[in-house]
């Protein structure tokens, strides 16, 4: 269990706040060292991740994207999924409908 609206380690290198949700979405931020990774992992939850700072490499169901600051990613429901910072990062992740796994 996450708490809410407070900086965590979620993986080496890797820290997140989750914010206060809404009924049905939820947003968090995230910073990545240069290098961290987001592991591999899939959820039923949508997802959309947009670059706040630096550039990171997702993989999503085997295929490769970069993105950068100010730019999207839309992950579907099921995807496995990662991401690897190429520099020091920030993303703001939004999840629909609630991820209960990290908020309860």
């Amino acid at each position: 269990m996450s708490r809410l609206n407070v900086w965590e380690n979620a993986e080496p290198g890797v820290k997140r706040k989750i914010f206060t949700p809404g009924q049905t979405i939820m947003m968090m931020e995230v910073h990545f060292e240069e290098g961290a990774e987001g592991y591999l992992h899939s959820h039923v939850h949508e997802q959309l991740s947009y670059c706040l700072e630096g550039k990171l490499e997702f993989t999503v169901n085997g295929e490769k994207a970069v993105i950068s600051a100010g730019e999207t990613i839309y992950i579907p429901s099921l995807a496995e999924h990662g991401c690897r910072a190429l520099q020091k990062s920030k993303l703001l992740d939004t999840f629909t409908p609630l991820r209960q796994d990290l908020i309860e």
